[in-house]
């Protein structure tokens, strides 16, 4: 299991020069979305500044309804007067855990525009190959900063976020992360982090760079069913513990420091929305089958299809 990944490459694919890219190099549209970014950043400011305001007169709530309580055990008794005070005070604690959650959401979705913003921009100079160690750093980053669902009150988790699959007329847009299963030059076939270049809606396939710069850049193209999306929320195990993968379920992960899912077992999921799942992963170096626990990523840990051990 330990193997390094091989080449995959899946034969000359066309390449198209796009006159957006040749626009950017020209200065108007580089310029216009610097502009945006510049715009998006300043609300996304304002936005954590709200919430800052926001937490703070909240705290202030709670802390007269500690002071409350306080009170009503000095004198041993509940009057009329602190139930209503009482009552008038969580009232208001509800109220502002409900504005600071909203301002929140605001804040998570102008982040993820910004990050849209910051990919599109990939249109322009030809990426450059990158040392390993500086990928592996990327992809850890990108897993820390992936937001966590933060539900409105009765609110189900939405499809890719943690263990929810995407919907089956979801299609992956140009610069999602995926999983994507190629067959190498062996013909034995691999899981591997890809990055979606294109999706064809008359062949109903994607066009996906493998993701680890290292072996240099393969382009793939590969149907709907070889690729699977990566979430795109973090799920909070303390609200939507449904949206967590169960102990002893298999699942496909990346193995650390590499860019290949492998198959493994949920050896405990996430007890907080920090942590990460442990797995085992299917090894047959070891007696029983599977490799000691390691932590992975909720953005790297999705569903396994094929449910028959190797």
């Amino acid at each position: 299991m330990r193997r390094s990944k091989t080449s995959t490459g899946s034969g000359p694919s066309s390449t198209a020069v796009s006159g957006s890219s040749m626009a950017s190099s020209q200065g108007g549209p580089t310029t216009n979305t610097d502009t945006k970014m510049k715009d998006m950043l300043k609300e996304l400011y304002h936005l954590i500044h709200q919430v800052q305001e926001e937490r703070a007169r909240g705290e202030h709530n709670l802390a007269n309804i500690d002071k409350t309580h306080e009170r009503i055990k000095q004198e041993q008794k509940i009057s009329p007067y602190y139930k209503t005070k009482l009552r008038g005070l969580y009232n208001t604690a509800m109220q502002d855990a409900e504005s600071e959650a909203e301002l929140l959401r605001r804040a998570l979705e102008k982040i993820a525009e910004i990050k849209s913003i910051k990919q599109d921009r990939r249109d322009g100079p030809p990426k450059q190959i990158m040392r390993r160690g500086v990928l592996m750093t990327m992809l850890q980053q990108n897993a820390q900063t992936l937001p966590l669902w933060i539900a409105k009150s009765d609110e189900e988790p939405p499809a890719l976020c943690g263990a929810v699959s995407a919907e089956s007329t979801y299609i992956a847009k140009q610069g999602d992360k995926v999983a994507a299963r190629v067959k190498g030059q062996d013909g034995e076939e691999n899981w591997i982090l890809a990055e979606v270049v294109v999706y064809n809606t008359a062949t109903n396939k994607y066009d996906v760079d493998d993701i680890d710069a290292e072996e240099g850049k393969e382009r793939h193209t590969l149907s709907r069913r070889r690729i699977v999306p990566l979430p795109v929320w973090k799920a909070n195990p303390e609200t939507d513990p449904e949206a967590l993968f169960s102990k002893d379920t298999l699942v496909l992960a990346l193995y650390p420091q590499t860019t290949c899912f492998y198959r493994a077992l949920i050896h405990e999921p996430p007890k907080r929305p920090q942590d990460d799942y442990s797995v085992l992963f299917e090894d047959t170096s070891y007696p029983d089958g599977y490799s000691p626990p390691l932590n992975v990523t909720q953005r790297y840990v999705i569903y396994c299809k094929d449910d028959k051990k190797k």
